[in-house]
């Protein structure tokens, strides 16, 4: 017996394409402060590979988002309303954390501490994956926003602000949270992607 295609609403597939392209975007800017942290290191051919990355993910997402156009919802007043509440939640705390991170810069330039940015900023995008993981009941986030968080708590820990390589020099903070975070996202956008694969062929089932 086929499962009906209405089991799989389209709106699902297109939630979990917007997260591949959040992950697609914020990785990719991740990994040029990653990229600038190196310093003298720094290579156009890194820039290229990041963007590169982040254009992979794109065109998946973009993929899922083609796939949901073939699914025949089967629609009702009643299904909207989870949809519009997960909206507005989700904006609550995506604007909840683009206040905490312009407090933390403001507090750190202001204290003179700049270099703790990267940290404190990654520490706040770990954080806020956990409520996200409730709201979209994707237990993965949970992994994601504690890797974070412990890459930033290591970083601060256990490395320098700056190192030293001959003659030429890193950010160190910068360049691992930075690369750090962005194979974190990377990563995540690719589980995310692959599960709105697995929804697609639920969905045709």
């Amino acid at each position: 017996m086929k499962k009906p295609s209405g089991t799989i609403h389209s709106s699902a597939i297109r939630g979990t394409a917007s997260g591949v392209f959040f992950m697609a975007l914020f990785g990719t800017l991740w990994a040029y402060t990653g990229i600038m942290g190196l310093q003298e290191f720094a290579a156009p051919l890194w820039l290229a590979a990041a963007v590169a990355i982040g254009v992979v993910l794109f065109i998946g997402g973009a993929s899922l988002i083609r796939g949901s156009r073939k699914i025949k919802d089967q629609s009702s007043v009643t299904d909207a309303r989870p949809g519009k509440r997960i909206a507005i939640l989700f904006n609550i705390v995506f604007a909840a954390e683009g206040a905490a991170i312009a407090i933390a810069v403001a507090v750190c330039n202001a204290a003179g501490r700049t270099a703790l940015i990267p940290i404190v900023t990654a520490l706040i995008v770990g954080i806020h994956f956990f409520p996200l993981a409730f709201l979209f009941r994707v237990k993965f986030y949970h992994l994601t926003g504690a890797l974070l968080c412990l890459l930033a708590l290591a970083t601060l820990l256990f490395l320098p602000v700056e190192a030293s390589f001959g003659t030429a020099h890193i950010n160190a903070y910068m360049s691992v949270v930075g690369l750090g975070s962005a194979l974190i996202l990377w990563g995540t956008g690719t589980v995310i992607w692959f599960m709105g694969k697995r929804l697609l062929t639920v969905s045709k089932l």
